[in-house]
Order: structure tokens, then sequence, then C-alpha cells
């Protein structure tokens, strides 16, 4: 079965007011652009007038505002996508949602469960909804392995990889935004790996206990660089996961294995239906390959997909995905991850509450290391 192409459903088209106007929001504006006449930009917000005007120039967008109040004073867009560094969305999001609208936030969503509580609070207090781009859920690849998995059709699920290892030089933390606690909330397991556990989490299921480690081996940052984790979910599976920065060959890996298949996806930035393969257990062959043959096909992850679905929603009056209730779960791992590195200890899921540091920031008391290691950047 092939997943239909996006098309015209229903009668209106959705504005979107974009803040933020960096290269993910570049990234954005195409895909909205690609969405025909379901969608358009019809404001944009940014601090840097330049960048606003060369932003809005090239997707032709009719209106422009120098803050986000400012734009919520005169715009009523049917989503507010917001584009900007961590350390900006709560203010960000709870300033939208006071006005009932619909936040859709680059991830992180926030930086530290306190954070994200307190977008939930808001989300709750108006009529507003809050959702948080995870693109990766939406190809027909992952939709196709969380069905099955949720039908049970390959046997439960045992054991799983779930590793982004990603490089990044000394050169890509000259941002000052990129590598601190304060301004990115933490680092590749944060910022970096956060796509690949959520896609693991959505197929998975609750997780129910993390150990983890973390350091800092090379990058001029205040954050981790590396990250290893072990993950117990609630169904009993146990998955592995590394998050880096350090790997020249980069990759990001996610490996199934169920009682009658063995599901793997290697991909980078995102994925196809050709990046996954599935090895069925012997014995199972015709039942494996007939499942995975009837499931939808031909959409590659992305933000175009989430957009699309992000719409369909609107069109039927209900919560986008990926709802609070989803991001949350996402960023309670993440955090647990810093949590157990950090402290050497197990942590449990709902364990973090507000008496706890890492419930406040990722980093708790403090990371285990010191300052900034030196830039190398210039060295061959």
């Amino acid at each position: 079965m092939t997943v239909a192409p996006q098309s015209r459903r229903g009668s209106r088209t959705f504005e979107f007011a974009m803040v933020g106007t960096g290269g993910i929001a570049a990234i954005h504006a195409g895909d909205i652009a690609r969405m025909g006449d379901r969608a358009r930009i019809v404001a944009a917000v940014d601090t840097d007038p330049q960048r606003l005007d060369d932003f809005c120039t090239k997707w032709s967008i009719p209106r422009r505002y120098p803050d986000l109040g400012a734009m919520l004073s005169y715009e009523r867009p049917d989503v507010v996508a917001l584009a900007t560094p961590p350390g900006l969305h709560a203010e960000q999001a709870k300033a939208t949602l006071a006005y009932g609208m619909t936040v859709l936030c680059e991830k992180p969503p926030a930086r530290s469960l306190a954070e994200l509580d307190e977008i939930g609070a808001a989300e709750a207090a108006s009529g507003g909804r809050f959702a948080t781009i995870f693109q990766h859920r939406f190809g027909s690849g992952a939709i196709a392995l969380r069905n099955l998995v949720a039908a049970g059709t390959l046997g439960r699920p045992m054991t799983a990889v779930c590793d982004t290892l990603w490089f990044r030089p000394d050169s890509y933390f000259d941002s000052p935004w990129r590598g601190r606690w304060e301004a990115e909330g933490g680092g590749p397991t944060m910022g970096h790996g956060i796509h690949q556990l959520d896609l693991m989490l959505s197929i998975l299921g609750p997780w129910r206990e993390v150990v983890a480690v973390a350091a800092r081996r090379a990058r001029p940052t205040e954050t981790e660089d590396l990250s290893a984790v072990i993950v117990t979910f609630e169904s009993g599976a146990v998955a592995t996961a590394v998050n880096s920065l350090l790997s020249p060959r980069e990759t990001s890996y996610l490996r199934f294995d169920l009682e009658y298949a063995t599901v793997e996806l290697e991909h980078l930035y995102g994925y196809r239906d050709a990046d996954w393969r599935i090895t069925a257990a012997p014995g199972y062959e015709e039942l494996v390959t007939a499942a995975w043959d009837a499931e939808p096909k031909g959409r590659a992850s992305g933000h175009g997909a989430q957009f699309s679905a992000v719409l369909d929603a609107l069109e039927q009056g209900v919560a986008p995905p990926v709802t609070f209730a989803d991001s949350r779960s996402t960023l309670e791992l993440i955090a647990a991850c810093y949590a157990a590195a950090f402290t050497r200890e197990p942590v449990a899921r709902g364990q973090l509450r507000p008496d706890s540091p890492f419930y406040h920031r990722m980093d708790g008391s403090g990371a285990p290391w010191g300052a900034p290691v030196t830039s190398t950047h210039g060295a061959p």
C-alpha cells in the first residue's frame, strides 16, 4: 500500500507565523511552500532586521515583526512555528498559548522538565495547543513498524539499538548558544540524539528505567559531547543508545529485535523506505514479509511529513502531533539520562520531581567536569 501524495483535503488555507528566520526556519518555509494551497506563511519574526527581510523576500511573506509580542498583537495565525534557540522556547510558547493559538515548536521543546511543565500548564489554561517537531515519527517506515509492534504481529520486542553518531567540529560551537547548559539545555543527548530517542519511544512505548554515562571528551563545550545509555522499557525490552558528536563517519542507526523479526534503519538526517531493512526469524519469513508489505509505503521522514499531519489534525479539530504528553515522555527520558550519568545511579520514570535538581536543569547541580576545554579547530 502506498501513502497518498499530499493533497488539498479541506477548504481552508492554514496560516503560519514563523518565529526565527535562521537555517531551520528555511527548512520549515520550504516544506510549507510545498504544501500548496493547504498552508502559507503570513508573518515572520526575528530580532535581526536584515535576516528577517531576506527571509520574507525569499519566501514572499507579507508581514514582518521585530519581536513575538508585536506579532501576537496583530496576527491570529492558525499555527505559530518556533524555530528559535532552545533557551527561548518556553517563554515564547507560553506567550503564544496565552492567546489561544497552536504552537509548533522545534526540538528540544524546553531546556528542562520544569520549563516543559510550565508550557503544559499554559496549554491547559488556554484554548491553545502545543506540539513538538519530531519529524522522524512520520515517515512510512516508522508508521509501519509502529503499527506492527502495537498489533503484536512481529512478536514481543526484545532489544533495540538507538545510535546517533554524528560529527560537529569545534567551530560549530562558535555560536553563543551552542554547547551551553543555560542556552541549549544539553549536548548531543538533548540536541541531537533526541530525534532517534523519540522515534524509539514512539515504537517501543513507555520506558521504565535508565542507566547512563556521559563525558566531555574533546569539544569546547560546557555540556557533554558523548553519552551512552541503557533503557529498560515497561515491556521488558532493553535498548542501548550512544549519542556522539565525535564520530567522523556520521550515521543514525536504529535496530529493533522482536521475536519474529529484526527491523533496521540507517540514515543521517532523514530516511526513505529504502533505508529500512527487515529480516525474518527462521520459520517466520512468510508472515513477516506479508505483514511488512501490507503496510503503507512511499513517505519519507521530514518536516513536510509532520506538517501534513498537523494540517490533517487542524482540519479535523483535534490536537496536532506530537502532543505535550508525547513530548514530556521524551524529555523526561533525556533528563533521566543526565541524572543517571551524573549521579551514577539508575533513574526510574517518574522519579525526577520538583525536589530534584535534574527536574530544573539537565545538568542538575552541575556537571562533573570543569570549565570548557580549549577549542582546537585551528589545528590540523
